[in-house]
């Protein structure tokens, strides 16, 4: 079972929308990583739309550093 405290939280910037919700987004470092983000549940249920350019913070899994999931959109 995975815990709360066992991702990564950074806020990062969309850069490119792909098919399926799938979007490239930049991570705040000095290499300007991008890495492949999708949305999660409750904001695909709500229809929160999410366009390049935007703001977004993304929480990325200490086992996988490729994949990241978007949970808020500022």
């Amino acid at each position: 079972m995975a815990k709360q405290d066992d991702k990564f939280t950074f806020e990062a910037t969309v850069v490119e929308a792909l098919p399926n919700a799938m979007f490239k987004v930049r991570l705040p470092n000095e290499q300007k990583t991008e890495v492949l983000a999708y949305v999660s549940g409750k904001m695909r249920m709500n229809w929160i739309r999410i366009l390049p350019g935007d703001t977004v913070t993304v929480e990325i899994s200490p086992y996988d550093l490729t994949k990241a999931r978007i949970t808020y959109r500022h």
